[in-house]
């Protein structure tokens, strides 16, 4: 890996102007594992012109020069795969099979899911037989900010750069100062796949700094940011008086409705998919809505995965979850563990402190509540963390009114074997996604949400499509 103290502008590895080193801490063993410098105005004023000069020719390219340079940066990828594993396991805590399987493949399904959608687009076209000669254009917005989260590094980087690459637009990444090494790895990949100088461009640091400098800058054209519902609102604010476009990717409180005739491996599948990743995903189903004849059975079963989920050091092979991030980060959810004890919730499994086999490191006892009212704190907060909510309902309508009853609309699940029923039930939840019976979205599908989950979409078609203007041509034949 390069210094990871140097920043990637125009091409070229650079020192910070002045460095401000930060920590990077390795979550498993609370020690320091690398560190990075923290950019100053000077140095996002360096990327930002890089990205505005290398804007004109980058966008002038043809459409299919644009796909094979995403295309020789998905082999060069492929060829760091090793590389990128150990440094998301390392930096976040992904237990090193997970980093593996899960983590860095999301990179390069990303990848190729752009392409396909790239080679399928109509980027000039006719507007219609009614308007002869009138021609629309797909053209880029211009420079970019891309700021991306550490809970799912190369997935949110993937699902930035490529589609802004594609659509003929220069960049700024600004990785989370939390999770760094994975996003300089991704810069020596971009480097090896020899894009033109300045349509890249990475600055580490922090959101006070670096982030709010590249949302209030004039001289960039959007904002694609994901990360907390907070954060998302001071970038708004920030990029409010440019009117830049502004994409946010934010939080959720993911509702699971399993109705009576669901399959006998629904409570399980949502559990599991809650405690993965260390609950550190925003479209985890944290809230367990289940039919009540069934109720207790699920409570009984997602208490018993809880405690067979085993708790990981990142280093560690085989299944299992790994540390949350940091120290604020297992703190806040300690806190918000010890406040659904405090205000009532039926605790099951887990609970606060580390597993009794761990005494060092930012690990989580996977916990379980049953019998969260929505007046609970943990009903309402995201809480980022291993830990489940669980709540009857008697009714179909009273599962939709409770899956909606939240701020956030991500991604809600729904268990059903009547097809009818889910076809009824998806129609109505207030999210941008629903996820049905355990099947996973394609390649290429819009991922995104409604209300305080954010803005626009990410992935496919519609990922592109953030990062491009459109243009109506008079008189073209």
């Amino acid at each position: 890996m390069a210094k990871t103290t140097d920043f990637y502008i125009n091409g070229q590895w650079v020192a910070p102007i002045r460095p401000r080193d930060f920590p990077v801490i390795d979550p498993s063993t609370e020690e320091v594992c690398a560190t990075i410098s923290l950019g100053e105005p000077e140095d996002t004023e360096a990327a930002v012109a890089a990205a505005n000069a290398a804007f004109p020719g980058w966008a002038a390219t043809p459409v299919s020069e644009r796909i094979a340079a995403l295309e020789r940066l998905l082999e060069a990828y492929k060829a760091r795969a090793e590389d990128m594993a150990q440094a998301i396991s390392r930096e976040m805590g992904a237990p090193i099979d997970w980093s593996r399987q899960q983590q860095v493949t999301s990179g390069d399904w990303h990848f190729e899911g752009f392409i396909d959608a790239a080679k399928q687009m109509e980027w000039d076209r006719p507007l219609g037989p009614h308007a002869p000669g009138e021609r629309i254009f797909h053209e880029p917005i211009g420079v970019c900010a891309l700021i991306t989260p550490w809970n799912w590094p190369m997935n949110q980087i993937a699902l930035k750069v490529a589609p802004a690459l594609l659509a003929g637009c220069t960049m700024i990444l600004k990785p989370s100062e939390v999770a760094p090494l994975s996003g300089l790895v991704f810069a020596e990949i971009v480097d090896a796949a020899g894009l033109p100088p300045g349509v890249f461009n990475l600055v580490n640091g922090d959101g006070p700094g670096v982030g709010s400098t590249l949302s209030a800058h004039p001289h960039v054209d959007m904002v694609s940011f994901t990360g907390s519902t907070r954060a998302g609102r001071l970038i708004s604010k920030a990029a409010a008086d440019t009117i830049k476009r502004v994409s946010l990717e934010l939080g959720g409180k993911g509702a699971n409705i399993i109705f009576a005739d669901a399959d006998e491996k629904a409570v399980k599948r949502g559990a599991m998919r809650c405690f993965n990743n260390s609950g550190q995903s925003c479209n985890a189903p944290t809230r367990m809505l289940v039919s009540r004849e069934r109720y207790e059975d699920a409570v009984e079963i997602a208490a018993r995965v809880a405690e067979e989920t085993p708790v990981i050091p990142a280093s560690q092979e085989g299944r299992g979850i790994g540390p949350v991030v940091s120290e604020v980060q297992f703190d806040k959810i300690q806190a918000l563990i010890q406040t659904g004890i405090d205000e009532g919730a039926r605790l099951v499994a887990g609970g606060t402190g580390r597993p009794g086999h761990l005494n060092r490191g930012f690990f989580v006892r996977p916990t379980v509540f049953a019998d969260v009212t929505p007046d609970m704190t943990i009903y309402r907060e995201e809480i980022f963390g291993p830990v489940l909510s669980i709540i009857p309902f008697d009714t179909e309508d009273e599962a939709v009114r409770m899956a909606n009853d939240t701020e956030y609309g991500l991604t809600n699940y729904i268990q059903t074997t009547d097809k009818d029923r889910l076809r009824r039930v998806a129609r109505q939840l207030r999210s941008g996604m629903v996820e049905c019976n355990g099947k996973g979205f394609g390649k290429g599908s819009p991922f995104g949400g409604m209300k305080q989950s954010g803005s626009g979409r990410e992935g496919g078609v519609w990922g592109i499509h953030e990062f491009l203007e459109v243009k109506a041509v008079s008189d073209w034949e």
